[in-house]
């Protein structure tokens, strides 16, 4: 299979850029697409067959959840029910954007290995106009983890998804890079109070502001998880990732004492390490392109420097956890 790219940031209302990934979502088939914040690999989340078309490319685990997109409000109430006051106060407030909520699915709305065979499901309206106007024309629900390698990091640009997906799938859009970075705040609406199931951009903080008391959820091992990112290691680059404090002294004694074994060391970081083989900028923004540019080196071992994160870093520090597998350097 050829891996088709369409470049589609300088046209995103062109009706003829998007008919070829209509027709293929409409006949089973897989689309990768930008979204605010990483690309998404697409299929039609009301078709069996089509979804384990994601599993397949990916080599996802089946009882992981995919998060479903949408074009608005409205199309989002046709497919859920029970829908409660403040996950209507969440859609008005940060809909388009970067948050996903967990509400009660309609009986047999979706592909069971969509929700993983729960009674819920994860959805949200993309704030990107490549993914807006893709779901305009092809009018379905799409479901869209991720368009990368299950566990490798997750795409932010075009080449990211070719990388990762050439000739398993056939049409990648390419609308640039992402602007977040990170993955959506996944908020459980089905609890009383609400819970974050994993942290994003939108904040613990943002959403109190509109629907007061938000609880945050620790990441527990063997619970049927109704959200992604919650039960496996993911992020990881090719090389092991460890955290570090960041400290000067600290990172370049560590430096010293990797070189020292005849290896190669790699820092992510917000400020240059001459003494570092390699230098990548860490940010929320750059993280998982960094992390994909430690694979295009020969490094050795990769080691992320981390401090007392400001509130809006709860969520980078969540994928560096996760992509470090909770290793520390010492």
């Amino acid at each position: 299979m050829e891996t088709e790219i369409i470049l589609v940031d300088k046209n995103v209302k062109k009706e003829e850029t998007y008919s070829q990934a209509v027709e293929i979502l409409r006949n089973e088939g897989l689309v990768a697409f930008p979204t605010e914040t990483v690309y998404g690999l697409g299929a039609d989340a009301t078709n069996p067959q089509a979804v384990e078309k994601i599993f397949e490319a990916k080599g996802r685990p089946a009882d992981n959840p995919l998060i479903v997109h949408v074009d608005s409000k409205e199309s989002a109430l046709d497919w859920v029910q029970n829908v409660p006051e403040k996950a209507l106060q969440c859609m008005d407030a940060f809909w388009p954007g970067a948050l996903t909520l967990i509400m009660k699915s309609k009986p047999d709305a979706f592909a069971a290995n969509v929700t993983a065979g729960l009674s819920t499901v994860g959805i949200r309206v993309p704030n990107h106009p490549v993914a807006l106007n893709l779901l305009r024309r092809v009018k379905l629900p799409i479901a869209a983890p991720s368009a990368n390698t299950s566990g490798k990091p997750s795409p932010t640009r075009a080449e990211h998804v070719y990388h990762d997906m050439e000739g398993v799938i056939p049409l990648i859009l390419d609308g640039g890079a992402t602007a977040i970075g990170i993955e959506s705040t996944v908020l459980d609406m089905t609890c009383e109070p609400p819970v974050i199931l994993r942290p994003g951009n939108i904040t613990k903080e943002d959403l109190e502001q509109v629907i007061g008391t938000v609880r945050l959820s620790s990441d527990i091992q063997g619970n049927a998880p109704k959200s992604p990112g919650m039960k496996y290691m993911h992020y990881a680059p090719e090389a092991p990732v460890y955290l570090i404090e960041n400290n000067q002294a600290l990172v370049e004694k560590a430096i010293e004492h990797v070189q020292k074994d005849g290896k190669k060391v790699a820092v992510l970081s917000t400020a240059e390490f001459p003494l570092a083989d390699y230098y990548f900028r860490l940010s929320a923004e750059t993280l998982y392109d960094s992390l994909r540019k430690c694979d295009r080196t020969d490094v050795d071992l990769i080691l992320a420097t981390v401090s007392p994160a400001p509130k809006r870093n709860v969520a980078m520090m969540n994928r560096l956890e996760k992509a470090a597998d909770h290793k520390w350097f010492s």
